[in-house]
């Protein structure tokens, strides 16, 4: 209320001190209300004529389009995302040019959010990016046009608009890794809202998770078959799980003798979900039947006792399950549809699909925590850790507290495994080469004195001795010699009197006893591996050394320098991932690269994150230089 007696001259003047003070403000300044070319010391009247020059028609038909619309029995208001919808597609063709190089910020920004000189800036800004040049802008800029795509505007057809999102994506994270985190999802709801290719989103992380989830399952569904429950999904034959179950032991162990090629299908299905790389490590490339045993026993161990002792199953207390949810399509944006969606299923993988009923979507999936798992991480660790020490492995890894269930399960699964193998172990005949010359001798000694005296009148024993090829001598008995004793191929014409051929590729061995009277028979590969074992080899060359491990040379030109950066400050305990990069994939890249040099996994999640095995971190500052 004003106050009473207040002249109109009075009035008139207080509330253009008001108004000053308005337009002073540097706040009002910045304002998308206010343009900011026209703050002057004038009248109202000459800041609207100057208005009137500045802006093109276009924007001010644009701004006339009303928030209100005319309708029978009433009229409605426009929704911001509506309003910004019908602007956009009347300015969909428009092009200017008049650069902005101020800063515009705003959370879900519309046109109305910008004030007029930087409404000019933006289209100046995307008549640049049609024609293929895509300048550092205000990011706000960049969401308007995104947003602009994703309502169809200014697109001919859905495939036109996916190319340019991902185009703007590709190119504009460079400056703004934070893109990331909106327009994967949205690229991802582009596709399935259009009914695109879902093999355009092969590389999608959402679908790489869920393929590598889909295949865990599929492996695990044999030993546990509840956990089919958790997806809606066919993922193993009926006839799968019953052959399975016919092969394991009542107390749910891995059946011995093992399925190498079973095994080998779930090893790679928990690797590839795991926080610890198992298959990278350096006992897998030295014992890779004795750690994939180990580690699939476990497992299998884990899926039984967690069904049993626990409220979810392994892999649902891990990964979540699956489950149907309300779901708003580009979520986090500004996205308007002139038309409701058509009913439509949508299967974005098997695990994965969507459903549309009037108008209203909804997403099937699996909710949880959808990354790789420190938990699996930290058992496959352990088997590695506790077999290394089982085999006397020169290189150990440091002990980790464990829960107790584990500790003992996987302690008896090793013991199993190891008793199994040494009870199957295959016997090894080890042929003393240095003894040939004897056993020649003796074998001749002994046919002669089997020689009757007419077969000695009828045919003189003349024996020779030939060398082979292979450098070893092939005694050559006489036509009428009841016995055949010979090393090395058999001569063409070398014939027993029964006309039959010796076994093709024998070697026949007389007994260096007297009193023995059988042969003894040794496959030629046998001979040649057991030259092997005394020393030699199959091209007569000394393979001693040849595992060595041998670093020398190596730089560490093979990391990039985001790699190498990151490496070191693991190594100083203040390590920074790069901007629009997972950890998970740059932890990996980087364990790859060195395995080679190192021999082993370099790099572990534990309960504070990222670390360089303390075990390694010599041999990391040495591949680093420092």
């Amino acid at each position: 209320m004003e106050p009473a007696g207040k002249s109109t001259e009075e009035k008139l003047r207080a509330i253009q001190e008001l108004i000053s003070t308005i337009t002073s403000s540097d706040r009002m300044r910045t304002s998308s209300h206010f343009s900011s070319t026209v703050y002057r010391d004038e009248p109202i009247l000459t800041t609207g004529r100057k208005m009137a020059s500045y802006l093109p028609e276009r924007y001010r038909e644009m701004r006339a389009i009303s928030r209100w619309e005319e309708g029978e029995p009433h009229g409605r208001w426009l929704s911001e995302a509506e309003l910004f919808y019908r602007q956009g597609m009347f300015m969909a063709d428009f092009e200017d040019d008049c650069p902005y190089t101020g800063e515009f910020k705003s959370y879900y920004p519309t046109y109305n959010a910008l004030s007029d000189r930087q409404l000019r800036g933006y289209f100046t800004w995307r008549t640049q990016v049609r024609h293929g040049d895509i300048q550092k802008t205000s990011l706000s800029f960049v969401y308007l046009y995104i947003y602009e795509l994703i309502c169809g505007i200014g697109v001919a057809n859905a495939h036109e608009g996916f190319e340019q999102l991902k185009k703007i994506w590709q190119t504009y994270r460079e400056f703004s890794p934070e893109l990331d985190r909106f327009m994967a999802p949205w690229l991802r709801d582009y596709v399935v809202y259009h009914g695109l290719d879902p093999a355009l989103l092969d590389n999608d992380p959402a679908v790489v998770f869920d393929r590598a989830l889909l295949r865990l399952v599929q492996a695990s569904a044999p030993f546990d078959p509840a956990v089919l429950n958790s997806i809606d999904v066919i993922v193993a034959r009926e006839e799968d799980a019953d052959s399975s179950g016919s092969q394991q032991k009542p107390e749910g162990a891995l059946a011995l003798p093992p399925d190498e090629a079973r095994e080998q299908e779930l090893l790679e299905a928990i690797d590839a979900l795991s926080t610890y790389r198992v298959r990278l490590a350096r006992s897998y490339k030295d014992y890779p039947d004795d750690l994939r045993h180990v580690v699939c026993a476990v497992y299998v161990r884990l899926l039984g006792y967690y069904r049993k002792h626990r409220v979810e199953g392994l892999i649902e207390s891990m990964f979540g399950e699956q489950a149907r949810m309300p779901y708003t399509m580009f979520g986090s944006g500004v996205f308007f549809e002139a038309v409701p969606h058509e009913d439509a299923d949508y299967a974005l993988d098997p695990i994965h699909w969507y459903r549309c009923r009037n108008g209203r979507w909804e997403c099937i999936r699996t909710y949880g925590a959808r990354e790789k798992s420190a938990r699996l991480g930290s058992v496959l660790r352990a088997c590695d850790r506790k077999l290394r020490d089982a085999l006397s492995y020169p290189h150990p890894i440091k002990e980790k507290k464990l829960p107790k269930y584990l500790d003992a399960m996987i302690d008896k699964e090793i013991a199993a495994w190891l008793a199994w193998k040494k009870k199957h172990a295959p016997r090894h005949i080890d042929i003393d080469l240095s003894q040939l010359a004897g056993i020649r001798s003796t074998a001749a000694e002994i046919r002669e004195a089997l020689l009757t005296d007419e077969e000695r009148e009828g045919a003189p024993v003349k024996c020779s001795r030939k060398e082979s090829a292979e450098g070893f001598g092939t005694i050559v008995p006489c036509s009428n010699s009841p016995r055949q004793f010979a090393f090395g191929e058999f001569p063409a014409e070398l014939r027993r009197d029964d006309g039959a051929e010796p076994p093709e590729n024998d070697i026949l061995l007389a007994s260096t006893c007297p009193s023995a009277r059988e042969d003894i028979v040794v496959p030629e590969g046998d001979v040649v591996e057991a030259a092997c074992d005394l020393g030699g080899s199959r091209d007569g060359h000394d393979q001693a050394g040849v595992d060595a491990l041998d670093t020398g040379g190596f730089d560490g030109s093979l990391l990039s320098e985001g790699e190498r950066e990151y490496l070191l400050g693991l190594l100083a305990g203040d390590a920074e991932v790069p901007s629009g990069v997972s950890e998970d994939m740059l932890v990996d890249g980087i364990n790859e690269k060195l395995f080679d040099v190192v021999g082993d996994t370099v790099i572990e999640f534990g309960a504070d994150g990222a670390q360089v095995i303390e075990d390694y971190e010599d041999e990391v500052r040495e591949v680093l230089g420092i």
